[in-house]
């Protein structure tokens, strides 16, 4: 068995996180979430998500998060759509965030929360829920993106 790289840097690193916005293409989209079942944030509504594997790219762990938590299999275009990383944006730590976006029909997609995620849930875009970490900032480039009003 081949034996684990260990990581020591002088100088601290963050850490790297994906977070995965699927939404809908009715008239008024929904984007799925996630109740969280762990701390931070625990019971608050967040974006499915995660930390980031060595051996894997920014996209497979984004594929991976986003069926571990909740069942769904991504569409085919995940399409990367910004990185977050501001300062106390996660308690734990330093943490930057690479965000995916891919566009849906409610219909072809059935949901169910698994590993971190207590709850899933589609809800309008235009009016999401009380978010944790900095995922208001998200969805409002989700919005962007899409050319939805803000």
């Amino acid at each position: 068995m081949a034996k684990k790289a260990r990581f020591c840097y002088a100088f601290p690193r963050a850490s790297v996180t994906v977070d995965i916005a699927i939404v809908t293409r009715q008239k008024r989209p929904r984007i799925l979430l996630i109740r969280r079942k762990k701390e931070p944030f625990a019971g608050a509504w967040a974006l499915p998500g995660g930390f980031i594997e060595m051996d894997e790219t920014l996209e497979e762990s984004a594929r991976r998060e986003l069926r571990e938590e909740t069942g769904v299999a991504a569409a085919a275009d995940l399409v990367q759509i910004g990185t977050f990383g501001d300062p106390g944006r996660d308690p734990r730590g330093r943490t930057i965030t690479v965000v995916y976006l891919a566009r849906v029909k409610l219909r072809q997609v059935k949901p169910v929360a698994a590993d971190d995620a207590a709850e899933v849930n589609w809800f309008a875009l235009d009016a999401p829920p009380t978010l944790a970490f900095d995922h208001d900032c998200i969805l409002a480039r989700v919005r962007e993106c899409l050319k939805l009003p803000m």
